[in-house]
């Protein structure tokens, strides 16, 4: 550990080559799955990384370690927990029927559909389904709340849905999209 306090490249190899097997025992053991346990390990690192220079020289290594292991297990609980709170998970687009789906030639693509929304609706479900991203995130991003972007992509869904359902011809879709689009841009 001294050694890697001083930027020993060879003795860094050899720490974590020695303490990640027993590091990732712990995280499996603390949580459900192998991905999970590694992106733990990781972040460990990072952190140990961070702070190496609080380690004491002549103090036992591991107890530090596994502190450090611990407050990152515990942080990223605690970050899920939040985020699961804090998000809703919205309804799923509708399956097709089996009579649209036996016409899809007939149906238009992702991109003529995605069009048809005003420019806030068409951004938000772009970010949601395209970039698979959290209402949070999207809320963030778009400088607004999470109750607005719920809000557009509830309007953008019903569009969409009803597009799918009654499809119009393609010059009364560009119309209605242009008519509707002050209305949903705010």
């Amino acid at each position: 550990m001294r050694r890697y306090q001083q930027a020993d490249a060879a003795a860094t190899s050899v720490l974590i080559g020695q303490v990640s097997p027993v590091l990732l025992r712990f995280f499996k053991s603390q949580c459900g799955s192998r991905a999970e346990a590694e992106d733990l390990l990781q972040d460990t690192w990072l952190q140990i990384h961070r702070v190496r220079h609080t380690y004491r020289s002549g103090e036992p290594l591991l107890p530090w370690i596994y502190a450090i292991a611990r407050h990152v297990r515990v942080d990223s609980y605690r970050r899920s927990q939040r985020i699961r709170s804090r998000e809703k998970i919205m309804s799923p687009l509708p399956e097709l029927s089996a009579s649209v789906k036996g016409s899809s030639a007939e149906l238009p693509d992702f991109d003529t559909l995605i069009a048809m929304l005003p420019p806030s609706q068409r951004e938000v479900v772009s970010m949601l389904k395209v970039g698979d991203m959290s209402l949070v995130e999207v809320a963030r991003a778009t400088s607004s709340s999470v109750g607005s972007v719920k809000l557009k992509a509830h309007r953008a869904y019903e569009k969409l849905r009803a597009a799918l359902q009654n499809p119009a011809p393609k010059h009364e879709r560009s119309k209605g999209a242009r008519h509707e689009g002050h209305r949903d841009a705010v």
